[in-house]
């Protein structure tokens, strides 16, 4: 690339001010070309956006055609949209360039809304241009700006205060920025110089500050420090080591298979302050004789720092799947002679290994102060919302605990349903008893889970009034059975329930 964005405040400052003054957010962009065009968009179009824009030449219509969308646009329009940067300035931050009497966007700037238990807001976001501005496939050394994977990472981050957080691969900033919200001092590092600009570009025009860029792989940049949140959405794209094969520094770590985030996991103890959590994405490789998630469970217990974890796969692709999905994330369009070329360079690396199928998923880890006690690895396939952090959060604080609870103590606990529980029960034609009683929830992770009548009497009687034990003990009379033998069913069911937020202390 010809132009690298210069992370000057002052020139920040004045884009902050123009963009402020311009009315130039989420909102008022979707208004202003319709929610068809705005889709359109999100799959790569800018013809309906740029129709539904027409001659407009207002400040908004402007900065969405060069900012939003990386379409040239007159000096004079542009210098009348930014009255305080300028063409020029937009130029001197490297963000466009002069060609002729027009200037052409060499970076995007977008509005990003943003929401976690602080409250909500917004951001403007620079980066490299998409695949629709530039016209074709992704140069390597591609800057990504806000995608899906880095909306979930950013919704799976933990509410409450920290006092430093690391972010590990931090492409255009957006983990770093959304960390500074609740942790007093970030760290980003990056193993591309590029993406070192564009994320101190991005703090400067947001007015964030306690967000420091370092250079490197991995931990090397931070070495000797500990950290109290470390998050990361790591360049964890499984990609062939082969010539001909690019190698995208925003997705490809320069490891074979899936090394980079066994290293990950296996070294993040080493920047842990004890207690540390540790939060990131990952792909898995599921080998001939060796599952993925018990893959993940070996990286766990090789860290030389005993660790907590939780581990959640959401996504299983198939080996040609997991190929198409990453030939075209690169720009390489189907049934092209290079697509057919890169497809079968994937598979024939995957074969090497004897994959069957590469898992994706969330991971979370957290320096144990004694010996772990949470190894916790599942597989949660249904939709799920796209803030997650504040049920984590919960569920961790309900696993430690209960860690400390007992069974008399469970027994003499008052509990609570969750709001967003309800129950489900269905019921064969005729029969007066239902045949499947369900919970299921609304929020988390909106789990179902399929349970008999005595927990089902038991969750439907946890109103915050008699203790656990009490319950079980009338519950017990009302089926006719012991109720030492009913206790000692109920109560591990019940652990379950308070860690997966069925359930809650009153």
């Amino acid at each position: 690339m010809t132009s690298a964005p210069n992370p000057d405040p002052t020139l920040a400052a004045a884009l902050r001010a123009d963009l402020t003054a311009a009315g130039y957010t989420a909102d008022a962009v979707r208004d202003a070309w319709g929610p068809l065009a705005d889709e359109a968009v999100g799959h790569g179009l800018r013809g309906p956006a740029l129709a539904a824009l027409g001659e407009r030449g207002d400040a908004l219509a402007v900065l969405c055609r060069v900012l939003f969308l990386g379409v040239a646009v007159p000096v004079a329009a542009l210098d009348a949209a930014l009255p305080a940067l300028g063409g020029d300035g937009l130029c001197a931050l490297g963000l466009a360039a002069r060609d002729g009497d027009a200037v052409r966007a060499t970076a995007l700037v977008r509005p990003q809304d943003f929401a976690d238990a602080s409250g909500s807001g917004q951001w403007w976001i620079a980066s490299d241009l998409d695949e629709a501005a530039l016209g074709g496939a992704l140069p390597t050394d591609h800057v990504l700006g806000v995608g899906g994977a880095s909306l979930t990472l950013a919704g799976l981050q933990l509410p409450g205060h920290a006092v430093a957080a690391l972010d590990v691969g931090t492409g255009c900033g957006i983990q770093a920025l959304r960390a500074r919200r609740t942790v007093d001092r970030v760290v980003a590092t990056d193993v591309s110089a590029r993406a070192l600009w564009f994320a101190a570009l991005n703090a400067l025009l947001n007015d964030v500050d306690g967000i420091e860029v370092r250079l490197g792989s991995l931990f090397e940049p931070v070495a000797g420090e500990l950290f109290d949140r470390v998050v990361s959405n790591p360049p964890f794209v499984i990609t062939p080591r082969v010539e001909g094969v690019p190698e995208y520094e925003y997705r490809d770590g320069g490891m074979a298979g899936d090394d980079l985030v066994a290293a990950f996991v296996s070294g993040v103890g080493s920047v842990l302050a004890p207690g540390g959590t540790a939060q990131l994405l990952g792909n898995w490789e599921y080998r001939a004789g060796a599952e993925g998630l018990d893959r993940v469970r070996e990286w766990v217990a090789a860290s030389p720092v005993p660790l907590d974890a939780w581990v959640i796969e959401r996504e299983l692709l198939d080996p040609l799947a997991y190929a198409e999905l990453w030939v075209r994330d690169g720009g390489t369009a189907p049934g092209s002679p290079a697509h057919g070329r890169l497809v079968e360079a994937w598979l024939r690396d995957f074969a090497g290994r004897e994959v069957t199928a590469v898992g994706f998923g969330y991971l979370l880890l957290r320096r144990a102060e004694g010996a772990p006690t949470l190894a916790r690895y599942e597989r949660i396939t249904q939709g799920v919302g796209d803030s997650l952090g504040i049920h984590l959060g919960a569920a961790l604080s309900a696993w430690d605990r209960l860690a400390v609870t007992d069974d008399d103590a469970l027994r003499r606990a008052v509990l609570t349903v969750a709001d967003d529980v309800t129950e489900a029960r269905h019921h064969l034609p005729g029969a007066e008893a239902p045949s499947v009683i369900e919970l299921r929830q609304g929020g988390g992770f909106a789990r179902t889970l399929q349970v008999d009548p005595a927990l089902a009497a038991l969750v439907g009687a946890c109103d915050g009034d008699l203790p656990v034990g009490a319950l079980i003990s009338a519950i017990a009379d009302l089926l006719d059975v012991d109720a030492g033998e009913l206790s000692a069913d109920l109560l591990p069911r019940v652990r379950e329930l308070l860690f997966t937020r069925f359930l809650a202390w009153g």
